[in-house]
């Protein structure tokens, strides 16, 4: 007979504890617990048995400062597992949603375990009661509920350093933890779709040997899978469904501890990445005034959400998921704050991006650039060092922020997508706008101090087509979602190239494999921060699928398996990239003047026309261009190293013809020695004969749908 495991004494003492910090904190000798709640009238600690299954006890939080309810256990221990019930006032009307029969998230817990069950007894309101959220509902949410575990923060992080990489030097590389590895054959077993997966040595090394300096992390907060596509058999595959701020989610963790978050990042940084996390402050998995009660809206929905000003019962939705967080309540702030800390002390990360940051930057309707959101971030001691990205978009009125955020922060620049891939579609008119992209988008930039590494370039996103099906659909194909391919981007500026999916015809599968080249030589031959979607550099494809958020199987999950054309694509992506480190001319701090600097014989960069001279302004406009050239002048890098050195570089010719004809393009008659092709994405393979080379006025043959880049080496000039 098996040995009764004895259960943990109950709690019989409690003092009154601390405001601060929030959350369950073990000190050593006990547990202090603090929660925000202002127009609660009661809050109770419920401890629950180590599987989480029964309610042990429920102790009483017995003392109240600056709104904060706190209690302290000098019996308590990490591994405890509890949640809170908040009691006050069920009046929706008003904005409050007190229900203490529902059981609650602590809003700062360090660990949650268990997974979300949906039932209706999840809904503060009774479900499907004529007066909607109005009826309150009588029924405990407990058994359906994830709860929380106080954990023990001791970690060994031993010589741990951040590799802290210049803007400049800075390539980014979007992964999902899960769908990273999950069909990866060299991690182990059990190790697929987690940190510690991540973290395998065969993993490590193919980041290593790719090239990319910065791994930024798809959501990692704890997060739960919609009702909805629970009810279909789907998961939440993207995690921007978030529960909790301070929690790392746990379906990726093989060990079940938080603690396998900090193992992965120390071996990252060992092997000198960098480690970004995307960030959901701007709404919770709560959704809208139908939405279910786990931790805010039953804390003090009053506070934690912004409301209607004239109709509290409902949200404000500048996120398009329901709801949106309040920032601007003091408390609300300071736990975000808190929680950006707590990943940067606690858990080592380099940097955030910011999933809808204008949301969070609204004051009133509007959003405020210089408001308290940014203004509390630059001054933080903490913060203000590491890396910052905002995605500078969200769907309220104004919304649209791309150049508008402050100094420190860089931003995904959708503008540089849209006109890479419409230039490379064959669409006219968009030279000027390619060249803008291309050179680091001043325009946008290039006002209030700001540099060429505020724009985080990309041709693809977690969100959108990958870039295979960039070039393989001209249509969403995202029928698999359940929501008779509504949803998802009708704008995508992609081309099938003859024919809609996968295809038998090998002068389309050649074409499509130029047109990834070309696209990919684009965004590291650009001023500005790269960003490489995991798996673009093998050609990975979701069929389609440009919303593929609730695909948690083979349509998001990386294709590790090799096919020569796959092989010839990663060997190119690790060329370009090694290219972008070795010269320093291809990630510039400063942006280009279009003038000789500093007394030197030539202009920095110029745009050159098919026959070899330099560009008009008016040619700028017509509608028919297909083909440019740039030169750029490493005598006029007009920047030195970290030294003080005077740094200086090759020169390099960069050719573009989307053009579907072949073109003669005359190389500049520069005075100075010979070029050497170094890229043609038309060539076989990839790799053009390096000892050939071309003079001075000489002809270059471009083939149509095509990009050269050829160096003359300073040494020669």
């Amino acid at each position: 007979m098996a040995e009764k495991i004895a259960e943990p004494p109950r709690i019989t003492v409690v003092w009154p504890g601390r405001a601060y910090p929030r959350g369950a904190t073990w000190d050593g000798e006990g547990v202090n617990f603090a929660l925000f709640s202002e127009h609660a009238e009661k809050v109770e600690l419920c401890i629950f048995d180590e599987s989480g299954r029964r309610e042990r006890q429920r102790v009483t939080l017995p003392e109240r400062t600056d709104q904060v309810w706190h209690g302290y256990l000098p019996e308590a221990r990490p591994g405890m597992v509890y949640g809170y019930r908040v009691h006050g006032p069920y009046r929706p009307e008003d904005g409050h949603r007190f229900n203490p029969h529902k059981l609650l998230v602590d809003p700062y817990a360090r660990e949650i375990v268990g997974a979300l069950r949906w039932s209706d007894a999840l809904y503060g309101y009774t479900v499907g009661h004529k007066r909607e959220d109005l009826a309150f509902d009588r029924r405990d949410s407990a058994a359906y509920m994830p709860k929380c575990r106080v954990v023990d923060q001791a970690f060994t992080w031993g010589d741990d350093r951040r590799p802290v990489v210049a803007w400049h030097e800075t390539i980014v590389y979007e992964l999902n933890v899960r769908s990273f590895t999950m069909q990866n054959s060299r991690v182990p077993q059990a190790l697929r779709g987690t940190y510690a997966g991540l973290a395998s040595a065969p993993v490590v090394d193919y980041l290593r040997r790719l090239g990319v300096t910065t791994i930024e992390l798809m959501p990692v907060h704890a997060f739960v899978d919609e009702r909805h596509l629970a009810e279909r058999g789907l998961r939440n595959a993207w995690g921007y469904n978030s529960l909790g701020f301070f929690a790392p989610e746990m379906r990726y963790s093989a060990s079940g501890s938080s603690k396998e978050f900090k193992t992965m990042v120390k071996t990252l940084h060992s092997a000198g990445f960098e480690v970004i996390v995307d960030v959901v402050y701007n709404h919770s998995c709560e959704g809208n005034h139908l939405g279910p009660t786990l931790s805010f809206r039953g804390t003090d929905n009053a506070n934690y959400y912004r409301l209607v000003e004239d109709s509290r019962r409902h949200y404000m939705d500048f996120t398009g998921c329901g709801n949106t967080l309040n920032l601007e309540h003091p408390r609300v702030l300071q736990m975000v704050m808190d929680s950006l800390r707590y990943w940067v002390e606690e858990m080592h990360l380099d940097g955030f991006r910011f999933d809808l940051a204008p949301a969070l930057a609204r004051e009133g309707s509007e959003v405020e650039r210089m408001g308290g959101f940014f203004s509390v971030i630059r001054q933080d001691p903490v913060l203000n060092r590491v890396k910052l990205i905002a995605e500078p978009w969200d769907i309220g009125a104004g919304g649209y922020q791309v150049g508008n955020f402050p100094l420190g922060w860089a931003e995904w620049n959708d503008q540089y997508r849209d006109g890479m891939r419409a230039y490379w579609k064959g669409d006219g008119g968009v030279i000027g706008e390619f060249a803008r992209r291309l050179t680091g988008s001043s325009d946008l930039y290039g006002r209030e101090g700001r540099r060429p590494h505020a724009s985080v370039n990309f041709l693809a996103a977690h969100d959108g087509f990958t870039l295979h099906d960039v070039v393989s659909y001209n249509d969403k194909h995202n029928e698999a979602n359940g929501e008779d391919n509504r949803d998802g981007h009708n704008h995508n500026l992609s081309w099938n190239h003859g024919c809609e999916g996968p295809s038998e015809d090998p002068a389309i599968n050649a074409l499509r494999e130029r047109q990834k080249r070309n696209l990919l030589a684009t965004l590291f031959l650009s001023q500005g921060v790269p960003m490489l979607l995991a798996g673009d550099e093998r050609g990975h494809t979701q069929q389609g699928n440009n919303n593929a958020y609730c695909q948690d199987n083979e349509t998001f999950w990386l294709d590790w398996a090799m096919t020569p054309e796959r092989e010839s694509l990663l060997a190119f992506v690790r060329r370009l990239i090694a290219l972008r480190h070795a010269h320093p001319i291809f990630r510039r701090r400063d942006f280009f003047q279009g003038r000789p600097l500093h007394g030197a014989e030539v202009k920095d960069i110029q745009w050159l026309k098919p026959d070899g001279t330099e560009m008009t302004d008016q040619e700028w406009d017509h509608e028919h261009a297909r083909s440019l050239g740039v030169y750029l002048s490493g005598a006029a890098l007009d920047e030195i190293d970290r030294t003080g050195n005077k740094v200086q570089d090759d020169d390099f010719l960069i050719l573009f013809n989307a053009h579907h004809d072949d073109l003669s393009f005359t190389l500049p008659p520069f005075d100075g020695a010979t070029w050497h092709a170094l890229i043609d994405t038309a060539a076989e393979q990839n790799r053009p004969d390096l000892r050939r080379t071309y003079a001075p006025g000489e002809a270059f043959t471009l083939k149509g749908r095509s990009l050269a880049l050829l160096i003359r080496p300073a040494a020669h000039r």
